[in-house]
C-alpha cells in the first residue's frame, strides 16, 4: 500500500508517515467491534482503544431517526449499542472514489482526514473520520456518519437510471411539455410532499426529492420565481462567495462574479425550477393545515392565483419559509406621533426618494448597513441607531475564513460538502474561536476605528464569530463592504438607542434635551422566529409539539432542521445556500425512508 501522500508539516518533519495499511487496519478492528455490537455484545468502545477519550460522533440519520451528536465514549457506545443490532452497519472502508486521505489542521490539531463508505441494513452510508496519532497509535477523534443511499430507490443521478418516457417512442401521444403541464396541475393526483416557500431552501429540497422520484409541489405567494431576492433593496448582493452557494446538481457558471447580485441569483432560481423540472405554483398562499392521523396525511388549504381555495392532501409538508418570519416591530416611545415615513427593512426599495433628506436607520445588522450605505450613496443624510453590540468583520478575507473548506480548490463540491458538515459542535466551537482570533487581527484597524466612533462590538458567543451567531440567532452581524468606513469617517452618523428619549412628530428627542429631525425611519430590527408561523398555520397543539425551531438544542444540532420532528409529516428547511444544499439530500432521504415504510 502507498503512504498517505499529503502530510502536515509536523508529520513531514520527523515521525514515520502513516500508511494506508494503518488506516485499513483501524477499519478492520472497528468492523469487528461493530459485528460484536450487532449481536448485543457488552464489549465497549472504550475497551477497543480505537477512539480518543474526547471523541465525538455526529450522525446524520444513518443510525438514528434524527440528526444528533454524541460526545464522549460512554454516550457513543450507548447509541451504537441501541442502534447497531437493527442497523447492522458493516464494511467501513476508505472510499477510493472520494478525496484521498490527507493530513489537515482542524481546531488546532493535526488530523488525518478520511472519507469512508459503509453498508447498512436497507442502504449505504458515507462517513468522515479525523484521526490523531497518540503514542504512535491511530485513534479517531471525530466520526461523522450519514445515510447516503437507500437500496430500494435508485436516484436519477445514477448513470444507469434512464427513464423510458412514452413520448420518446410514441409520437401520437403527449410530448414532454404536455407531461410537465399535467404533472404541475395536480388535477388528478396529489403531491406526496408540499413545500411551502420557493426560495433556495424550498428549491433544494424539491430538487433532492425529485432526484429520488418523490412527487412534490412548491407553493409561494410571490408573483414570479426569484422575487424573494429580486424585490429586495437595490444594491443587495450575496456576501458569501459563489463557491459556497451552488445549488444541487447545477453549479453556477465559472464566469460568474465572486459575489452574486440579487437579480442574478433571482433569475438563476427561476431557471433552476425549469431545468430541474420542479412543480411550482406562484401567487399561491398557504392558509394552514390540519393533520388527518387516520390517513397519515395533511388537509391543506391553499388560495391559488385565481383567488379560489384549493384543498390538497399531501403526506408531508416541508416549511421552507426561512428562519425569519414576520417583521419584528419594536415598541418605541412616541413612534405613533412621528409624521415621517416608517418602513421595516423588508419594505425598503427606493433610496432616490430620500435624496437630501434626513434618515434614521435603526439596527446595525446586515440590512441596516446595506440600506444605510445605499441611502448615503443617493445623497441622504443618514444616522444609524445602534441598539445592541454587533459583530463586524471585513467581507474579505475575514468573513470567508470560516468557509475555507468550501472555498478550497481541489476536492469536488460533494467532497467539500461532506468534509464541511463532518465537524461536531464542540470541535467546531474550538475551531471558530481560533478563526475569530485570526479575523480580529486581520480587522484590527477597522475594529479600532469603529470603537473610536462609539460602535459597540461583539464577536459571537464565546468569541466564535458569525457562523454560530447565525445558527443561534439568524443574524446579528455585518460583513463590511464599505459602510463601516462611512461610519468611521463620519459620513454616516452613529447614535446609541439609549440616548433617545422618544420620537416626536419631526424626529427624535434625545435624553440630553437635543432634538433631531428626520423624514424617514427604517426599522432594520429583524424578524420573529418560525415558531410564531407554526402557531398561526398549524395551531397551538402542533406548535407545542414541535417546539423550538432553529438554534442549537440539547443534541448539539439545530433544532428541528432537516430532520423528523415530533409532529409526523412536518419538516423544516432553512439557512444559507450551503446548508440547504448539504442537508436537503438527507431531508429527502428521510422522506423516502418513510414512503418506503408505507409501501
Amino acid at each position: 500500500m502507498n503512504n498517505v501522500n499529503v502530510l502536515s508539516e509536523a508529520h513531514a518533519k520527523g515521525s514515520d508517515p502513516v500508511t494506508t495499511d494503518d488506516v485499513n487496519q483501524w477499519f478492520h478492528e472497528f468492523n469487528q467491534w461493530l459485528t460484536t455490537k450487532a449481536s448485543g455484545s457488552s464489549y465497549t468502545l472504550s475497551q477497543t482503544g480505537l477512539f480518543l477519550q474526547d471523541a465525538h460522533w455526529r450522525d446524520i440519520v444513518a443510525f438514528g431517526r434524527v440528526i444528533d451528536t454524541c460526545s464522549g465514549l460512554e454516550e457513543m457506545n450507548q447509541k451504537w449499542s441501541e442502534t447497531q443490532p437493527h442497523k447492522k452497519a458493516a464494511n467501513f472502508h476508505i472510499d477510493t472514489k472520494r478525496e484521498p486521505i490527507r493530513w489537515a489542521k482542524r481546531a488546532g490539531r493535526d488530523v488525518l482526514e478520511v472519507i469512508a463508505a459503509f453498508e447498512l441494513d436497507g442502504g449505504s452510508g458515507e462517513a468522515v473520520l479525523r484521526f490523531i496519532l497518540e503514542n504512535d497509535q491511530l485513534r479517531a477523534w471525530t466520526i461523522m456518519t450519514a445515510l447516503a443511499q437507500l437500496d430500494d430507490i435508485t436516484p436519477n443521478t445514477e448513470p444507469d437510471q434512464q427513464r423510458n418516457d412514452p413520448y420518446a417512442r410514441d409520437f401520437t401521444g403527449p410530448n414532454w411539455l404536455d407531461e410537465r403541464k399535467k404533472s404541475a396541475a395536480y388535477e388528478q393526483h396529489e403531491p406526496t410532499a408540499l413545500i411551502v416557500g420557493g426560495g433556495h431552501a424550498g428549491l433544494t429540497a424539491a430538487a433532492q426529492l425529485g432526484n429520488l422520484g418523490i412527487d412534490c409541489l412548491v407553493v409561494d405567494r410571490m408573483e414570479r420565481i426569484g422575487d424573494n431576492w429580486r424585490k429586495r433593496y437595490h444594491t443587495l448582493s450575496l456576501h458569501n462567495q459563489k463557491d459556497s452557494n451552488h445549488l444541487p446538481f447545477l453549479p453556477f457558471p465559472k464566469t460568474w462574479p465572486l459575489y452574486i447580485p440579487k437579480d442574478k441569483i433571482a433569475n438563476w432560481l427561476e431557471f433552476y425550477v425549469e431545468a430541474m423540472e420542479i412543480n411550482f405554483w406562484t401567487q399561491t398562499d398557504f392558509l394552514g393545515a390540519k393533520r388527518l392521523d387516520h390517513d397519515q396525511k395533511w388537509e391543506v388549504q391553499l388560495r391559488t392565483k385565481d383567488g379560489n381555495i384549493r384543498h390538497m392532501y399531501p403526506r408531508h409538508i416541508i416549511m421552507a419559509t426561512s428562519v425569519s418570519n414576520k417583521p419584528k416591530i419594536p415598541s418605541l416611545p412616541g413612534l405613533d406621533s412621528f409624521e415621517g415615513d416608517v418602513l421595516h427593512s423588508s419594505q425598503f426599495h427606493d433610496a432616490e426618494r430620500y435624496r437630501d433628506k434626513s434618515v434614521l436607520v435603526m439596527g446595525t445588522g446586515t440590512s441596516s448597513h446595506d440600506i444605510s450605505q445605499e441611502l448615503h450613496g443617493h445623497g441622504a443624510h443618514v444616522t444609524m441607531i445602534q441598539r445592541s453590540p454587533t459583530l463586524i468583520t471585513n467581507v474579505e478575507p475575514s468573513a470567508q475564513l470560516y468557509d475555507s473548506l468550501l472555498l478550497t480548490p481541489g476536492p469536488s463540491l460533494e467532497d467539500r460538502d461532506i468534509l464541511a458538515i463532518a465537524t461536531p459542535l464542540e470541535p467546531m466551537i474550538e475551531m471558530h474561536k481560533l478563526i475569530t482570533a485570526e479575523s480580529k487581527k486581520l480587522d484590527k484597524e477597522l475594529l479600532e476605528g469603529l470603537e473610536k466612533v462609539g460602535f459597540r462590538l461583539y464577536f459571537g458567543p464565546d468569541d466564535t464569530g458569525w457562523p454560530l451567531l447565525y445558527r443561534n440567532r439568524g443574524g446579528g452581524y455585518y460583513f463590511n463592504i464599505g459602510c463601516s468606513e462611512l461610519l468611521i469617517n463620519g459620513e454616516i452618523k452613529l447614535m446609541a438607542s439609549q440616548d433617545i428619549e422618544a420620537f416626536t412628530p419631526k424626529g427624535l428627542k434625545m435624553t440630553n434635551g437635543d432634538e433631531k429631525t428626520a423624514e424617514l425611519l427604517v426599522l432594520a430590527t429583524g424578524y420573529e422566529g418560525p415558531e410564531s408561523m407554526v402557531l398561526d398555520l398549524f395551531g397551538p397543539d402542533v406548535a407545542k409539539k414541535v417546539g423550538k425551531i432553529w438554534g442549537f438544542g440539547n443534541r448539539q444540532e439545530l433544532s428541528n432542521m432537516w430532520t423528523r420532528t415530533a409532529q409526523e409529516g412536518l419538516w423544516f428547511t432553512a439557512g444559507a445556500f450551503s446548508q440547504c444544499r448539504q442537508f436537503s439530500k438527507y431531508l429527502a432521504l428521510q422522506i423516502a425512508q418513510d414512503e418506503l415504510a408505507r409501501s
